[in-house]
């Protein structure tokens, strides 16, 4: 950043009038024969490079420089409910194992919880080289204090140039707290990630609701965080052979002191969600009334899929928001996703477009959805998916126009 320096002994009353008249976003006010630069200011610099030359200066503010050499290594903290390791954890480490082999530093697992000593020995399959495990009652149930606690401690001992977090209910929580503790950058729901060889972290999400992809990086400040979606990483295989080492940490547990007391925990029913489901039937503004919906759930049904809406048919009423795919919705990676009657927002697309096979249908050729779609059939989804049923319940293969 920088800012704004105004060399007052060159104006007078035309410099002034030419300067307020060149801000396009009205930023420069004269006061009492001077000029003021107001709250307004885009940092544009048109005043330097266009107003009277040496009046205005911009100035970079001096950034301290840190030593990254003393920040080494990339971790994923482990996300679990009682030990029960979630998926998203497996597939930051396979990303985790990709970036820091560009570096040549080593992959870090931190595992916070309670009787929890014996399941992180799983992580070891996964080309993990060290499992940094703090194992005490008082971190049974997630509490913020003693969890941002754990990871602080967990940071100060390791000092790792990167931390990934799944972005969970657990993960969401956690990462702005150890961010804060740290006075670092944090980047939520990245949708990719590259290292550079200065160790810097890359981290690209969609901004602006979708409509640009922001590169975002941390060149001053350790660690560098970035919290990601459960299904937009791909997960390494299961190896049966163990590698890397398990380390049980200690600390004073007077540093666990919450605020909060866990008076009861009542475990919700598991759902079958969308996010998990290996085929998806999803649908759009294409359907023109709710009873139609029936005639997506008897195709889903068939096919053994899950049903997933968009966002406007949430907001009418049409379907549960867990069943929305997007931005704000759950990001999916079924083997097999059919869209029907979506234009394929970037929003929508961004939250399917890694699926493994995507046919979507339509009736516009020029729907962007086709630019994501592996298979394109260009119909009225009213003809096209009684048609898709009938000849599902004959044992017939679908015959179509394919793009």
């Amino acid at each position: 950043m920088g800012r704004l320096v105004v060399h007052e002994e060159k104006l007078n009353p035309e410099i002034i009038k030419e300067l307020v008249n060149i801000c396009p976003f009205g930023a420069m006010e004269e006061k009492n024969g001077k000029i003021e630069v107001t709250a307004a200011c885009k940092m544009c610099r048109l005043c330097v490079k266009k107003g009277p030359k040496g009046v205005m200066e911009f100035v970079e503010d001096k950034v301290e420089q840190i030593d990254k050499s003393l920040w080494k290594g990339v971790a994923v903290y482990v996300d679990h409910v009682e030990g029960d390791i979630h998926p998203v954890t497996y597939e930051l480490i396979g990303k985790a194992r990709e970036l820091a082999g560009k570096i040549k530093q080593p992959v870090y697992a931190v595992f916070v919880g309670y009787n929890i000593k014996d399941k992180a020995q799983e992580l070891l399959h996964y080309g993990v080289d060290e499992v940094f495990v703090y194992d005490y009652e008082e971190l049974k149930d997630f509490r913020i204090e003693p969890y941002t606690a754990a990871m602080e401690d967990f940071i100060n001992k390791v000092k790792p140039g990167t931390l990934l977090v799944g972005a969970t209910t657990v993960g969401r929580s956690l990462a702005p707290r150890v961010a804060a503790r740290f006075r670092t950058g944090l980047t939520a729901d990245c949708t990719i990630l590259d290292m550079k060889e200065n160790t810097d972290l890359v981290q690209i999400r969609p901004a602006f609701g979708g409509n640009i992809m922001a590169q975002i990086v941390n060149p001053n400040h350790r660690p560098q965080l970035a919290t990601v979606r459960y299904k937009v990483m791909d997960a390494p295989c299961r190896s049966d052979e163990i590698s890397g080492k398990i380390n049980v940490e200690y600390m004073d547990k007077n540093k666990f002191k919450s605020g909060i007391d866990v008076l009861k925990v009542t475990k919700k029913e598991v759902e079958v969600g969308i996010s998990d489901a290996d085929v998806i039937v999803a649908v759009g503004r294409g359907v023109k009334s709710e009873k139609d919906m029936d005639m997506i759930k008897e195709l889903a049904d068939l096919l053994g899929a899950q049903v997933a809406v968009t966002r406007p048919l949430v907001e009418a009423g049409w379907a549960d928001a867990k069943l929305q795919i997007g931005l704000s919705g759950r990001t999916v990676k079924p083997k097999l996703i059919i869209t029907c009657g979506i234009s394929g927002a970037v929003q929508f697309a961004a939250g399917m477009n890694n699926s493994d096979v995507i046919v979507s249908i339509n009736n516009d050729p020029k729907a962007s959805i086709f630019n994501v779609a592996h298979y394109g059939i260009i119909g009225d989804l009213y003809e096209v998916i009684p048609k898709l049923i009938e000849d599902i319940k004959n044992d017939q293969g679908v015959q179509c126009k394919v793009m």
